[in-house]
């Protein structure tokens, strides 16, 4: 792996994260907040520079928790749901990283916010289930209240 893009670093901007990340391949989103959740996402295929507005297919693409203090939950690994995979990522160039139709996982053009409706076309863990609170804070303690510490992407 190899860093290719950190926001402390390079600044909370999605312009140069595209300008970074765009037409790499296989990358590695890890987002860190202010609150200390950690997770991101990854996808084989990566962003593709002039399909703006469109998902982007990919059966291996997944989304990941590394750190939940809200609920002392151990590193967990969502893959994106049967017949959803035409929906793995979302690319814009007006937006940060985006996983999955309803945006299970999305990055404001800022870089320091987002939201997560987690479950649309990922796997949540068993017993949780699309479009509730318990879902929509699974990764990041809230819906949208989160505020992002460090954004990396890495290249694979």
């Amino acid at each position: 792996m190899k860093l290719g893009f950190s926001a402390k670093k390079d600044g909370f901007d999605c312009t140069k994260w595209h300008s970074t990340v765009d037409d790499k391949g296989k990358t590695l989103v890890i987002i860190k907040t202010t609150q200390n959740f950690i997770f991101g996402g990854f996808t084989k295929n990566g962003w593709i520079s002039g399909s703006n507005g469109r998902y982007i297919s990919d059966s291996d693409a997944f989304i990941f928790s590394l750190r939940n203090d809200k609920n002392d939950r151990e590193s967990q690994k969502f893959t994106v749901k049967q017949g959803e995979e035409g929906n793995a990522i979302y690319y814009h160039s007006n937006f940060g990283p985006i996983f999955g139709f309803g945006h299970d996982l999305y990055l404001k053009s800022d870089l320091k916010t987002g939201c997560t409706d987690f479950g649309w076309a990922y796997d949540t863990p068993n017993g949780i289930t699309y479009d509730t609170d318990e879902a929509q804070s699974y990764l990041a303690g809230s819906y949208d209240s989160w505020i992002v510490d460090e954004v990396e992407t890495y290249f694979i």
